[in-house]
């Protein structure tokens, strides 16, 4: 199949009817996501407005971007609202003029939960215009500068209607192939780290790279949890499992997956959401907590917690700690909670 894979496999949805229809109500709450086009962001932004959430999609500026748009919003309830803010995540530049704005609009009322959905994968070794890993920093550089730039409005709604939270969607990937979070991703590196080796089984520098990433979603899940809570934030995360979405089709255009046999096991989009919209909206959700696919090899089923810092790889204070050092040298300073983890 390879580059042939022009569009994802049509795939029945096996539990997301009833799923979706016993979620709760997200009226009066305001839900920010990135990367909501197509694929499971698009589905959490639909299930959100369809809940009653006001939902704000952070995208490029394009068609796909105004079409997806203007389909959420045609699903929405008729208490929801749904608009759309640019935001290009390869530009620390465009995420801070986008937390801006939110900033701004949100600053009475704060925001209920921000979703930091959008990634890329396997894709060649080229640097953004920042001089970063286009997969670290679309991954997660540019999530974890736009939570610092909005963590005092989720904390205003966490003050005002009793908690708020970050939802970052990591992945199986985090875990293989098997290497710990190495700080040479995290820095000003791109274009330098590794090659354009395609080999998803043989460890090729494409998806060691994106590796790295989906364990720095993981890491700094536990690192925010470390720093927050006392005011009402949590700190929440999630893992698709295997969902045929065009985030394969991407990557195969781009060369970063040669074959795509793998598919054959996947869900369909709106199952691969599920975990992350349990993180959106379960009630009673914890600090620090996590959710996946139940199925066998976590790529396929209903979501279940599981313990994300018991994870060899992501639950190491060390890890944490370099994690968020790495991460404050390339957007600035985020002194979170600084004095308690210290202490710890």
């Amino acid at each position: 199949m390879g580059a042939s894979y022009s569009r994802p496999q049509e795939i029945a949805s096996r539990h997301f009817g009833e799923f979706e229809a016993d979620l709760p109500t997200l009226t009066g709450k305001v839900v920010v996501l990135t990367g909501t086009t197509t694929g499971t962001g698009f589905v959490a932004a639909r299930t959100c407005a369809k809940k009653g959430a006001h939902v704000v999609l952070l995208n490029r500026p394009s068609p796909r971007a105004t079409a997806a748009q203007a389909a959420i919003a045609a699903d929405a309830a008729p208490d929801a609202r749904v608009e759309s803010i640019d935001c290009d995540l390869a530009s620390f530049t465009s995420v801070r003029s986008a937390a801006a704005v939110l900033s701004t609009k949100f600053a009475a009322g704060g925001i209920d939960v921000l979703v930091n959905n959008a990634g890329v994968m396997a894709l060649a070794d080229e640097a953004t215009g920042d001089g970063y890993d286009v997969q670290m920093q679309t991954n997660h550089l540019s999530h974890f500068l736009i939570t610092r730039e909005l963590y005092p409005a989720l904390a205003t709604a966490a003050r005002l209607r009793g908690e708020a939270r970050v939802v970052n969607h990591s992945s199986g990937a985090r875990a293989f192939p098997s290497s710990p979070l190495d700080a040479k991703y995290l820095g000003r590196n791109g274009g330098q780290l590794g090659g354009d080796g395609a080999s998803m089984l043989a460890g090729g520098a494409r998806w060691v790279r994106y590796h790295q990433t989906k364990l720095a979603n993981a890491v700094f899940t536990l690192a925010l949890a470390d720093r927050c809570g006392g005011d009402g934030v949590k700190a929440l995360c999630a893992a698709p499992g295997l969902a045929a979405t065009n985030l394969q089709v991407t990557t195969a255009a781009a060369g970063g997956m040669g074959a795509t046999w793998i598919m054959r096991f996947a869900q369909s989009a709106e199952d691969g959401t599920m975990p992350l919209l349990t993180a959106i909206a379960a009630p009673g959700a914890t600090n620090g907590a996590f959710w996946e696919p139940a199925g066998s090899a976590a790529m396929a089923g209903l979501p279940i917690k599981k313990d994300l810092a018991a994870e060899a790889l992501s639950g190491s204070k060390p890890a944490r700690a370099l994690l968020w050092a790495e991460s404050e040298k390339a957007v600035g300073p985020w002194p979170l909670g600084a004095a308690a983890t210290a202490a710890n």
